[in-house]
């Protein structure tokens, strides 16, 4: 036999409140007297009531998820993002609300977010088409492109300083003396690869060299590792290798040890970027650009429910300086160099 439903009535009559005052009990921010609160949860807590969110949901118009959309995990960078995230929405008084997807199908799988009635949606390792962006933006959604951005999309955007980061981190390489530098490049068409390549670029030049190679790794280990092989097949070897994110760099130092049978940093620097927790580890020690990714998940808040308050979407940009967490991976400049560039200098 089914268990009777209790309802929100029967708590307000055992609390002897109105139904109201039972409703913004369980409304994070709602006003009510502490009083009155606990009133209500101890009748609730007696009937065994629980608040059905979904139906408070179709009541208000309501929904308070957020939707967040990842394409993939195997960066450790995400699950850390996902984390915090997740508690600083939660905070707010909301849920996440997590999908995954695979490359070319987000826009189809933002569709299917749409039909929760979300309020607000990231894209975290993913992308949306610019006619999706404004169609979410014609219905007052907000849209946060997380770590990167789309030039011509109405959706807004938080990155790190990816630019500036990958010079950094370059200059520190060349400092040392390094002059065949290679480059392992992620995904060739995000725009976090785009700029980090970028700034691997301009120091080159600033320095007077020219990339040693470049080969692709599409933010994978398994990739990753095969641009590491095809560097070290040959008799002329880089001295350096900048890697487009850490998830790469461990595959591709763990190439030049196991395989190539080189010491990293004796024969090889090798550099990375995000310094995920990993990127500590005895074993790695990485020298690494660090996203300062609890900024990063401050400013996208701040930018979704400044725009779910207003009920207005508006594109932002945001750039969040990015630094270098030196480690042991990478032979070193004098210190005197080395606190010049990591500075920013």
């Amino acid at each position: 036999m089914a268990k009777e439903t209790v309802t929100s009535e029967d708590v307000a009559r055992l609390a002897n409140v109105s139904q109201s005052a039972v409703s913004r009990t369980f409304t994070p921010g709602a006003s009510v007297s502490e009083r009155t609160r606990q009133r209500v949860l101890e009748a609730a807590r007696q009937l065994g009531y629980r608040p059905n969110a979904l139906a408070r949901a179709m009541i208000s118009g309501r929904s308070r998820l957020i939707a967040v959309l990842v394409a993939y995990l195997d960066n450790h960078f995400y699950p850390q993002v996902l984390e915090q995230l997740s508690r600083a929405v939660q905070e707010r008084g909301y849920q996440v609300l997590l999908f995954l997807t695979e490359r070319g199908t987000q826009d189809q799988m933002v569709q299917k977010m749409l039909q929760y009635q979300v309020e607000g949606i990231v894209m975290a390792s993913a992308d949306m088409s610019s006619s999706l962006a404004r169609e979410c933006a014609d219905t007052g959604i907000p849209v946060v492109l997380f770590n990167r951005y789309v030039t011509s999309s109405l959706s807004s955007s938080v990155t790190s300083d990816n630019v500036g980061g990958a010079r950094m981190v370059t200059d520190l390489l060349i400092a040392a003396g390094h002059r065949h530098i290679a480059y392992i490049a992620g995904t060739e068409d995000s725009s976090t690869n785009q700029d980090r390549e970028s700034g691997f670029l301009q120091a080159m030049e600033r320095g007077g060299l020219l990339p040693f190679r470049r080969l692709v790794g599409d933010y994978t280990s398994a990739g990753a590792a095969l641009a590491a092989r095809k560097l070290f097949d040959t008799h002329e070897r880089p001295d350096a290798i900048v890697v487009a994110n850490d998830h790469m760099a461990f595959a591709v130092i763990d190439v030049i040890r196991d395989e190539a049978k080189l010491n990293v940093p004796g024969d090889v620097s090798v550099v990375g970027f995000d310094d995920v927790p990993e990127a500590g580890w005895g074993g790695y020690k990485l020298t690494t650009v660090r996203q300062a990714a609890d900024v990063m998940i401050d400013e996208t808040v701040k930018i979704l429910f400044e725009q779910i308050e207003k009920g207005e979407v508006e594109r932002r940009a945001v750039i969040v300086p990015a630094s270098v967490t030196v480690r042991a991976s990478a032979r070193l400049p004098e210190p005197e160099q080395l606190g010049r560039i990591i500075e920013g200098a």
